[in-house]
């Protein structure tokens, strides 16, 4: 039997003048799986050959086979774009003939054609292969206690990982997949600019939780982000005449609107400027030195 969505070791049953049939492992002829030629992509199959193909229904709703690598098959957690609209979902290329549907039941938030996405790969109740936003439920959490410390090894704090947005949380923390593979997560107060889903982002380990699921930072390790912070408001005052109505008496809110970063942050990096006397506060403000 074959299993459509997914690459299948197959035998070639016979060849014809548009392409060839493989055998699908029920008995009757009237099963085996066209490859076109076109699919074979310029291979001279013979007959009783094993070819890795993968299949799938075309636009007419035939099972047909490939030997093209497509983006991801089913039970995989892929980032695909968005490529169209219609009355009963939307679709996203993985690279084949016929694209794949999203249900709108299984849009669990708003996505654009254009934009990438996080889906989770399917079969549907028809047979065909079918996208979810719904990734959640097949993502991996750490072994926290794993005896052998393999999962535990697998990210250390500190470490430097990539992550796509796939959700919030109602208090507004970021769901995070990482690698695709394992959940985390990235506080509220971590993230100062907006965040959205299928946002890819690099990010580092600051905590693993008890549950296995990653806590992450979009910041840099502190004195990093200081310099990088410092340089910014430079760049800001020489930009505006020397001259900010910004000092560490301003609000978080101000601060995080126009620098990004907590106030806490922005007071250390005003700190370290006037250290090195660069610059000088006021009332009014701060002004290059």
């Amino acid at each position: 039997m074959i299993n459509i969505g997914e690459f299948n070791t197959v035998k070639v049953s016979r060849r014809t003048d548009f392409g060839y049939y493989l055998d699908a492992g029920t008995g009757r002829l009237g099963d085996d799986v066209l490859l076109p030629n076109k699919s074979a992509l310029g291979r001279d199959l013979q007959e009783g050959e094993e070819v890795r193909a993968f299949i799938y229904r075309d636009s007419k709703d035939r099972i047909i086979a490939t030997l093209g690598e497509p983006l991801a098959q089913v039970g995989d957690i892929a980032y695909l774009k968005v490529v169209a609209k219609s009355k009963i979902g939307s679709f996203v290329s993985i690279g084949l003939e016929r694209d794949v549907l999203i249900p709108f039941k299984e849009q669990k938030y708003d996505i654009e054609v254009g934009n990438g996405y996080l889906f989770y790969i399917y079969l549907d109740k028809t047979g065909r292969i079918a996208a979810t936003t719904d990734i959640d439920r097949y993502l991996d959490t750490l072994d926290t206690e794993d005896p052998e410390g393999i999962q535990k090894n697998k990210y250390r704090v500190g470490d430097e990982v990539t992550g796509v947005v796939y959700g919030f949380q109602t208090n507004g923390s970021a769901m995070i997949a990482v690698d695709r593979s394992y959940k985390g997560v990235i506080l509220v107060n971590e993230y100062f600019s907006e965040l959205k889903e299928g946002h890819e982002l690099k990010l580092r380990v600051k905590k693993i939780y008890d549950d296995g699921r990653l806590g992450l930072t979009p910041r840099k390790r502190a004195v990093e982000e200081r310099t990088e912070l410092q340089e910014q408001i430079l760049n800001y005052l020489k930009k505006n005449g020397g001259f900010m109505t910004f000092n560490d008496k301003s609000s978080p809110e101000d601060i995080k609107r126009v620098f990004h970063q907590s106030k806490n942050y922005f007071k250390n990096a005003l700190g370290g400027l006037m250290k090195q006397g660069l610059i000088v506060q006021d009332e009014e403000g701060t002004r290059l030195k």
